[in-house]
């Protein structure tokens, strides 16, 4: 999601030394509406071609037609920022009572990077301001997205992450995430943040991870499993899975994915992964709505790009297709 400059307020220091709010009493994470599970939920990119985060941004009527298509498959949505355009997504939401509730994310952007504190700073505003004006709409904020895992191209100092989390923590009384790969959450170097949030949010690819779409769910289920068991005493949600209908054929794409890409076997992860989380009402945000264009490198087969459920002209892929 776009982040914009603004006023830069004196950066918030952090109490001496990760991990200084164990102990702390974690706030549940309730994924239900008006008393339904609604855990199996989405993530969800909002822009289309020739949009793209800092630049052209959707409409509100864009918000608002995608909403459309993805209430009747999820009501629970993960968004990636808290600037616009997600303050009109969250607004729409919640002034045409539309049935979601979201995950809200916090843009942390490395230090060493332009601009990146005032950034920082104004995304945490932007969060903490929406989730205390629509308690009804806002059931977490997830501050950070994959910024600890090694192979990341944002990776933050742990300071830097855990001064952000306490940040948002200590002026809001939502539940409070971050979210990475499951690779961080099995390091040591994931127990300071560990003490600091209310929930994790594990991402875990099994076509990343070299797997054949025969043994994708099992990897998906053991790897999980894996994180629950170093962590047991906190709450996790599977922040990201999916299964892409292109894989391109140069650079990591081409050497680590092994499992064939196309519509049907995205249809057939997505109708397992969506049957197991519900099943073992496990939160979740399957990765993704819409495919994103922007991302990526420029070529048309690039994986980035092939993600989503829908095409990025909001036309359904098999996996979301009504049956003939």
């Amino acid at each position: 999601m776009v982040v914009a400059a603004c006023h830069r307020a004196p950066a918030a220091e952090a109490p001496a030394g990760p991990g200084a709010a164990t102990g702390m009493a974690r706030r549940a994470f309730d994924p239900t509406l008006d008393g339904r599970w609604i855990g199996a939920g989405v993530c969800y990119g909002p822009h289309r071609d020739g949009q793209r985060p800092g630049g052209p941004a959707p409409s509100t009527d864009q918000l608002r037609e995608d909403l459309r298509l993805m209430a009747p498959h999820w009501n629970l949505v993960r968004v990636y920022g808290s600037m616009d355009p997600t303050d009109r997504l969250v607004a729409l939401i919640h002034d045409e009572h539309l049935p979601f509730k979201l995950l809200l994310g916090v843009v942390i952007t490395p230090e060493s990077e332009p601009d990146a504190i005032p950034h920082n700073e104004a995304e945490i505003a932007a969060a903490i301001h929406l989730a205390n004006a629509y308690p009804d709409v806002v059931a977490a904020i997830v501050v950070g997205n994959e910024t600890q895992v090694t192979w990341t191209a944002h990776r933050v100092a742990p300071d830097v992450l855990i001064r952000a989390i306490r940040a948002v923590r200590s002026k809001t009384t939502v539940p409070i995430a971050t979210g990475d790969d499951f690779a961080f959450w099995m390091s040591p170097e994931s127990e300071p943040i560990v003490a600091e949030i209310d929930l994790a949010l594990v991402h875990a690819y099994a076509m990343w991870n070299g797997k054949q779409l025969d043994l994708a769910m099992a990897f998906t289920k053991d790897t999980f499993a894996a994180v629950q068991k170093r962590h047991p005493e906190l709450p996790m949600v599977f922040g990201e899975s999916g299964w892409a209908t292109q894989v391109g054929t140069v650079g990591d794409q081409a050497k680590y994915i092994k499992g064939a890409p196309g519509e049907a076997e995205q249809a057939r992860f997505f109708r397992e992964f969506t049957a197991w989380v519900t099943q073992e009402h496990i939160a979740s945000a399957y990765f993704e709505a819409f495919d994103e264009n922007w991302k990526g490198s420029p070529a048309p087969d690039e994986v980035e790009k092939h993600w989503g459920v829908f095409r990025a002209d909001r036309t359904p892929k098999a996996a979301v297709a009504p049956a003939k």
